[in-house]
């Protein structure tokens, strides 16, 4: 029988080619997209207000690099609240916009001229973060050129409701005539050159954030290029870190006209959980490498007692991720780097990113994936692996130190009834029984290379001081003189009732103070 075998060869059937032809139609870029680059791209509402200060931070560079403002000078914003008419407005000393390029700015999507620079915002959508926020946006700048105040107002209002009727199908360009509108102002009474924004008719949001005080400074201490405090003690030290490598920018942040600006909410002490305090103990550099061998990253952690979570409500929890001196994502971003989430919140740190090719997403949230920000996390998993290894001899040692705690509390009560005399011969052996098991696990406790030397000298001559104790305790005759006026067989009656009373009673302090008072009665 013969067989006819098909031969398979990798040769491709030779096919015609492809032909393919430019666009001709003109694409539609319909009205959505605005409300798509406003409301719908933050999920913190507080997030505008980092998008307004990334863009003053910006100008105030360009302003020292055009010696508009002179390098000594502070950069400054000032956000003022008006609580009455819900207005909030940010106004910083940077270097402005020209009357010829004020509007075609202001109105321009993604098309920011910052990119390729060492900017820190680049897309061209921070400025529409406050859109969706209050009922009217308006911008005004000036710079030292001009002699009048530039103007333009967006209608939040008309804005929302062009968005939500079907009758209005124009184009994102024949929208934005619609809302928006322009205006010059005399120059008197605003400073030489600056930026504001005004954000009126705040709406609502969740605990009113938006125009609270305490939620802004809170989360612009946070995420803002702000100082850290005078009489923070790590504040020079963290500097000399970062000042060779990175152009900090830090702004001086005034709310409301109070003279003491923001200020990162890094403080010497810092609370873990009610009543436990904990303090900064040690300094770590840290920098990675990227793949042409200069550097990526650099940062810090600070190192403390590793007591458990640090409370949210701190602001300083997490290993976080900065780049241009802001704070990108949440400070869960890196929780994945640590083989248990939960110790990413037992850390201070932060990592400020160089590398101009690791950039951080459109809602700067997190970072555009790609090789040269894999290279860095990768980098950063033997930090995470030492950090956690620091929190589990942390917790072996608070385990270690309760344990003794514990021990100790209760030899020292087993001793006090022994010296009380009134335990029968039974239970004052079984007593001494129990003294003699726990000694030994207090003495290894006490010898452990996980305790810190003061600790171990501490525990050293706590168990010395019970030592001496317990041979005094041996010595007596071991029953109290009040029994010993009682005849052997109402002593031992008593004795009995006293061991019963041990035995039943919940707490054995309580049963020590009820048998001392029948003690003084008898």
């Amino acid at each position: 029988m013969s067989l006819n075998l098909t031969v398979l060869t990798s040769n491709p059937v030779p096919r015609a080619p492809v032909e393919w032809h430019p666009l001709a139609a003109n694409p539609i870029i319909g009205k959505d997209v605005l409300e798509l680059l406003s409301t719908s791209m933050y999920i913190n509402p507080l997030a505008i207000y980092r998008e307004y200060i990334q863009n003053a931070a910006d100008a105030i560079d360009d302003a020292r690099r055009s010696h508009a403002l002179a390098d000594a000078a502070v950069g400054r914003v000032d956000i003022s609240l008006d609580p009455s008419s819900r207005t909030v407005k940010i106004r910083d000393n940077g270097i402005g916009l020209n009357r010829g390029s004020f509007i075609e700015r202001l109105i321009a999507f993604g098309a920011s001229k910052k990119r390729g620079s060492r900017a820190r915002g680049f897309r061209g959508v921070g400025r529409l973060a406050g859109l969706g926020y209050c009922q009217e946006l308006v911008f005004r700048s000036k710079t030292l050129e001009d002699e009048h105040v530039s103007e333009l107002r967006w209608d939040c209002r008309q804005l929302k409701k062009l968005l939500r009727t079907q009758e209005f199908s124009d184009d994102l360009g024949t929208l934005v005539r619609e809302i928006v509108a322009t205006r010059t102002l005399k120059s008197a009474g605003f400073p030489k050159h600056f930026f504001e924004v005004e954000l009126a008719g705040i709406i609502r949001h969740g605990n009113d954030v938006l125009i609270d005080e305490r939620s802004i400074e809170g989360y612009l201490s946070q995420v803002a290029p702000v100082p850290f405090a005078p009489e923070f003690r790590w504040r020079d030290q963290i500097d000399s870190i970062l000042s060779p490598r990175i152009g900090l920018g830090n702004l001086e942040i005034h709310i409301d006209g109070r003279p003491e600006p923001v200020y990162r909410p890094h403080r010497n002490d810092f609370e873990v959980r009610r009543g436990v305090a904990d303090s900064f103990r040690e300094l770590e550099a840290v920098s990675i490498q990227n793949s042409d061998g200069n550097t990526a990253a650099v940062g810090w952690v600070l190192h403390h007692g590793y007591g458990g979570t640090i409370p949210s409500g701190s602001r300083i929890s997490g290993l976080r991720l900065r780049t241009g001196n802001m704070q990108i994502g949440e400070p869960n971003l890196l929780d994945d780097l640590f083989p248990e989430a939960r110790f990413n919140s037992w850390v201070v740190g932060e990592i400020h990113i160089i590398d101009t090719r690791v950039l951080p997403n459109g809602r700067r949230d997190h970072f555009e994936q790609n090789i040269h920000f894999r290279n860095i996390v990768s980098q950063l998993s033997p930090i995470a692996r030492e950090l956690v290894r620091r929190c589990r001899v942390s917790s072996l040692k608070r385990n270690r130190m309760r344990q003794f705690e514990q021990d100790l509390a209760a030899v020292t009560d087993r001793v006090a009834i022994l010296r009380q005399g009134a335990a029968t011969k039974i239970r004052r052996n079984k007593l001494i029984e129990e003294i003699q098991e726990r000694v030994p696990k207090l003495e290894k406790i006490s010898s452990s290379a996980l305790l810190d030397p003061d600790v171990q000298q501490s525990y050293r001559v706590r168990l010395k001081r019970l030592d001496s104790q317990l041979v005094k305790t041996c010595k007596s005759n071991g029953s109290h003189r009040n029994l010993m006026r009682l005849r052997v067989k109402q002593r031992k009656i008593v004795q009995r009732v006293f061991d019963l009373i041990y035995a039943n009673s919940g707490n054995e302090a309580s049963a020590k103070l009820l048998i001392d008072k029948i003690l003084r009665r008898l």
